[in-house]
């Protein structure tokens, strides 16, 4: 089952659900405050290996962005967030 990820509109809180696929938010439960019906954010895709230190084998070259590298143009720091 798909991880989706939900923020919480009263008290800001997110929270991790796993749930079929076409499933929404509706009966999702905020656990701080107990809002029911929190708003689906847009998660980033992740991918086992993916930007790990060993798949780069560290061998210079490797175009493009991100690869696990720090990332100065959003407040997360890392580029797989912000889509960098």
């Amino acid at each position: 089952m798909p991880l989706y990820e939900y923020e919480c509109e009263k008290c800001g809180k997110r929270v991790e659900v796993r749930q079929q696929v076409g499933q929404n938010g509706a009966q999702v439960e905020c656990p701080s405050c107990g809002t029911v019906g929190l708003r689906r954010l847009f998660s980033s895709f992740a991918c086992a290996g993916f930007g790990d230190s060993d798949y780069s084998g560290g061998g210079g070259g490797g175009g493009g962005g991100g690869g696990g590298s720090s990332c100065s143009t959003c407040s997360s720091g890392n580029c797989a967030s912000c889509g960098m």
